[in-house]
């Protein structure tokens, strides 16, 4: 059926050429709201009307007169209907819907997926600075990343996931005075522990192994503590390394891995921040003035200039009405901190356009960054140094998406803070209060813009209010069907080479109708950067099987009726296991 739906799209391109040579108008289907009014719409007839200085109606017959003339067109379609102002409602023949189950047992866990391309692509989120445990910002920020990655995988990209973060710095001088405090027997609340330290347990935690000598091992790192508590460069590096290894955990718990971490510091040390300031002053878009060095940013569509280099005189120059601040908020994702390692006090997206740099040059020409709301101003002024550089990266380098705070309630009320991390709700947290299906599919379940209450009391229940169940069950019913029909002695072979002819009901055509659907969702959904679209999808699909089950018998006394049956499910059930896979969640079979 997915080839006759592609056929269907060049033939409705055709029948659009010929009836207004002259027209634009790319040929597209949609899904009529009521099953009802057939199984594929068509509002072309409408959106050629005022061109054609015609009704849209009879455009509609025209358009329909010139589709029935195609073979592929009465190979597929068994009638037509015009309806409303103009829209065409098509219905399309049994054998047609059928299709898509044989196509969906015949490729198995590859439905959906596209050939190798060979094209790659870097994917960097999370990128949390180690200076505490992952909050909710950054796991919603992983639930993205994750999936957005596995959507590309899943049309042929060569997918890299990165991990970029600052071993150094204003934060983490804060986490090392922070842990030295407690080195000295301090604790918040305390006459002498400084106002800017981090208050949660788990610096008394990273002190105690620090005395205790302990060696912490991260996925990038490892690192043996002196003990000495006046070590001041071995508390910064083992503390680091703790939380990079807490970090570590958190992710394992999560199920996201990254192929690569990216030090900030290591611009520095190799000399690509230094080389890229150098780029922009030879290319004559930066400028002097009140005593620091500028971007010319507005050169590329910048509301103003920025700063680059601030004043050596002390204090900063300030970008009127002012430049905005990045803090670390609950919305997740790296913050840029700034400074040069001892050198020239840099502002924090100048080593963000090195980095970028560094992205293209390592051949990664489609680049995604998932990062915080607050992290929107950097935009222009991060593609501004990029065209500035005049290093051959295209405008528009690098893609964003950009997500807003979770909000989490728990017993009707909200929940603002963890006794670990001292001032907001952690992501193990999350994981041990309800699971990880179930945090993954919750963040991933609105569009990233949009802010999102995450109800802990909604993600444990056990009815089709939750909408992870509702799903995950529906696999698992359909688990429980197919185990019944082999306890009594059927043979799986049947099935998989069923006569699916008897598929005519209405609840399975609407069931086929949605399987049929998945591929080109999964290709909208990467290429919209809108991995919630198959929450949705998976929803509709789960909301159709669910109808089919309260509608027939699957273990009909007639066999070829049976087996017939169970092959959808069979194709049903795959396609949710497909579907959840992208997500990372999984898809139990029994609940």
């Amino acid at each position: 059926m997915i080839e006759a739906k592609q056929d269907l799209l060049k033939a409705l391109a055709t029948a659009i050429e010929e009836i207004s040579p002259a027209s634009a108008l790319k040929a597209a289907f949609e899904s009529p709201k009521l099953a009802a009014h057939g199984d594929l719409a068509c509002t072309s007839a409408m959106q050629l009307a005022k061109p054609l200085k015609k009704n849209p109606r009879e455009v509609a017959h025209a358009l329909i007169a010139a589709l029935e003339r195609q073979p592929t067109v009465q190979k597929h379609v068994d009638s037509f209907e015009i309806a409303g102002p103009g829209f065409i409602n098509l219905r399309l023949r049994a054998s047609t819907l059928q299709a898509v189950v044989r196509e969906v047992m015949t490729a198995g866990r590859c439905f959906g997926r596209q050939a190798d391309n060979s094209q790659p692509v870097l994917v960097e989120f999370v990128s949390a600075n180690p200076t505490g445990p992952l909050h909710v910002g950054h796991g919603r920020q992983a639930a993205l990343g994750d999936a957005i990655c596995n959507l590309f995988e899943t049309q042929g990209w060569a997918v890299q996931r990165e991990f970029y973060y600052n071993d150094a710095g204003v934060q983490i001088a804060t986490l090392t005075a922070s842990t030295q405090a407690r080195l000295r027997g301090l604790k918040p609340g305390d006459a002498q522990w400084p106002d800017s330290a981090y208050n949660g347990d788990y610096i008394a935690d990273i002190a105690a192994d620090f005395l205790a000598r302990k060696t912490v091992t991260a996925d990038d790192r490892a690192y043996t503590a002196s003990g000495d508590i006046e070590d001041i460069d071995g508390i910064r590096q083992f503390a680091v390394a703790y939380l990079r290894h807490e970090q570590d955990l958190d992710l394992q718990a999560f199920g996201v891995r990254f192929d690569h971490y990216f030090l900030e510091s290591s611009l520095y040390a190799t000399g690509q921040v230094e080389a890229t300031v150098a780029r922009l002053v030879a290319a004559g878009k930066t400028y002097e003035q009140d005593g620091a060095l500028w971007l010319r940013s507005t050169d590329y569509g910048d509301d103003k200039d920025r700063v680059m280099r601030k004043s050596s005189q002390g204090g900063e120059a300030q970008e009127l009405p002012g430049r905005p601040k990045v803090p670390d908020s609950s919305t997740g994702g790296r913050t840029p901190q700034g400074g040069g390692l001892g050198g020239p006090e840099y502002t924090y997206f100048v080593p963000d356009v090195a980095y970028h740099i560094s992205k293209f040059q390592r051949g990664f020409t489609k680049a995604i960054n998932i990062q915080g709301g607050d992290h929107h101003g950097t935009i222009a002024r991060v593609r501004a140094g990029l065209q500035a550089a005049g290093v051959g990266i295209p405008p528009g380098y690098p893609d964003y998406v950009l997500h807003k705070m979770v909000t989490v309630m728990k017993g009707g009320e909200e929940v603002k803070i963890s006794k670990r991390a001292g001032s907001y709700v952690t992501l193990r947290d999350l994981i041990d209060w309800t699971s990880r299906d179930a945090v993954r599919f919750f963040l991933i379940s609105r569009k990233a813009d949009t802010e999102f209450t995450f109800d802990v009391d909604l993600a444990l229940k056990q009815n089709d209010e939750n909408p992870v169940f509702y799903v995950q069950y529906a696999h698992a019913r359909i688990c429980s069907v197919i185990q019944q029909y082999v306890d009594k002695g059927g043979d799986p072979a049947a099935i998989a080479c069923a006569d699916l002819s008897p598929l005519t009901a209405p609840t399975e055509s609407a069931l086929m109708l949605k399987l049929a659907d998945y591929p080109a969702m999964l290709s909208n959904a990467a290429e919209t950067l809108a991995p919630h679209d198959l929450t949705f999808y998976l929803r509709d699909v789960a909301g159709a099987f669910h109808s089919y089950y309260a509608a027939e018998r699957f273990l009909a006394d007639d066999a070829g009726l049976t087996h017939a049956r169970l092959a959808l499910l069979t194709a049903t059930r795959q396609v949710i296991r497909n579907a959840l896979a992208v997500l990372g969640v999984s898809a139990p079979e029994k609940m």
